[in-house]
């Protein structure tokens, strides 16, 4: 079925109208369609232009009508930030002051093909999203193998977000799984003929997304949400069709569509899939597979050791709380130790470091983050064997001396252990 624009189209009930006003507004708020071309030259600017027009318009909105909070912190890591619930907010007021208007100035009762293209744009953000995080995964890059730092950090020091991290991770079978199931919703949503088990599809997986991040506090409940409710609009566009196959025993309609009347229209319809393909499944699987089978800048020649070292001798006019107790040195340039020191980056009552190594120099400089310039302290290191380490510094201007070995610290976790007989709950 098709739509055809030159019949007169059937009236839509008042509230239908109304919501489709306020959704329209909403939607295109959220998604941000002028923004997913945004690493392309030139183009990139519109979205960089329109992201500091929105921040200021949120950051006054916060400051005049909503007040969540006097300095809002923006999105980082965590999208549940101050500035993210302000932006919900700001989304919210412009499509309900947008939708009044739009009423006022415009009379119609219907937008059949409207909504339609609406549909395509959800369409298309929700299978961009499950596909960015689905090759990931299928690369096992989203959530990665415990480190020797998170497995010498005790089970009851782990916050939720970082036990479900590593619960993934753990299982690279598992999170290639998870991922492929999030592509076979992308590549579903891509084609008008699949989209509506795509959107099954995908509403399922963000579905367990969305449940996962707030029973384990990850700080993407609202994205997460928003991906499980857009999923669902999916569905509630094909709602009579689906409750007439599955729940009335009806005989149903194809879906309706829209054919583009010209040949140039059709072609850019297959230009545009086709670029957003090489962007979005091409790029991404390529710049994965680069990350996760390409060369590393972690050689040998630039790092001091690895291992779990145990703490032979501290000498230092230190407090006892700062101590080192342990060190593990990581298979590239970074480690923790367990320390209370807030000089280091402290996760897990460990704290973690990177660290540049002068193999000429014998020295090593300890830094907070890889992007650090300057350096916290910087200590001459000797190495009897290679069981052994000793290092001579000064930490906040008391000279210290900390002598470690080398132990075979042995984690089971670590062994990836899977029974097809378990004789009994291990």
């Amino acid at each position: 079925m098709t739509f055809d624009v030159t019949t007169p189209a059937h009236k839509w009930p008042l509230w239908h109208t109304l919501l489709f006003r306020f959704g329209c507004i909403y939607i295109l708020l959220f998604t941000s369609p002028w923004a997913w071309i945004g690493d392309l030259p030139l183009l990139n600017l519109i979205g960089k232009y329109y992201g500091l027009a929105e921040e200021w318009l949120v950051n006054q909105a916060n400051a005049y009508i909503f007040h969540i909070k006097d300095v809002l912190v923006p999105l980082n890591g965590s999208g549940d930030t101050s500035y993210g619930y302000a932006q919900l907010c700001f989304f919210i007021l412009t499509a309900v002051v947008g939708a009044l208007i739009w009423s006022i100035v415009d009379k119609r009762r219907n937008y059949d093909v409207a909504y339609y293209w609406l549909m395509v744009l959800v369409r298309y953000y929700v299978a961009l999203i499950a596909l960015s995080y689905g090759i990931i995964k299928l690369f096992g890059l989203q959530m990665v193998f415990p480190s020797m730092s998170a497995l010498a950090t005790p089970l009851g020091d782990l916050l939720p977000m970082r036990l479900s991290w590593y619960f993934i991770g753990y299982s690279t079978p598992y999170q290639f799984f998870s991922g492929a199931v999030e592509v076979l919703a992308g590549l579903l949503l891509l084609f008008r003929q699949t989209s509506t088990l795509g959107a099954f599809v995908a509403a399922s997986v963000f579905l367990n997304v969305m449940v996962l991040n707030f029973c384990y506090d990850i700080p993407v409940k609202l994205f997460s949400a928003h991906l499980f409710i857009l999923s669902n609009v999916l569905l509630l566009s094909d709602a009579k069709r689906l409750l007439n196959f599955f729940i009335y025993n009806k005989a149903t309609q194809p879906a309706p569509q829209v054919e583009l009347p010209e040949k140039w229209m059709r072609g850019t319809r297959v230009t545009l899939k086709i670029a957003f393909v090489i962007l979005f499944i091409g790029m991404p699987l390529y710049g994965s597979y680069q990350r996760a089978f390409g060369p590393t800048d972690s050689s040998a020649s630039k790092r001091l050791t690895t291992g779990f070292f145990s703490v032979d001798q501290f000498q230092g006019n230190v407090a006892d709380s700062l101590r080192w107790k342990d060190v593990i040195f990581e298979p590239n340039t970074s480690g923790s130790i367990q320390t209370a020191d807030t000089l280091f980056r402290q996760r897990y009552r460990r704290g973690y470091f990177n660290y540049s190594f002068d193999s000429l120099a014998h020295t090593i400089a300890f830094k907070k983050s890889p992007s650090d310039s300057a350096a916290l302290f910087t200590m001459q290191y000797t190495m009897p064997d290679t069981n052994h380490v000793v290092l001579r510094g000064k930490i906040r201007n008391d000279s210290v001396m900390v002598a470690l070995t080398r132990q075979k610290r042995h984690f089971q976790l670590a062994e990836r252990q899977f029974h097809w007989l378990s004789e009994a709950n291990r």
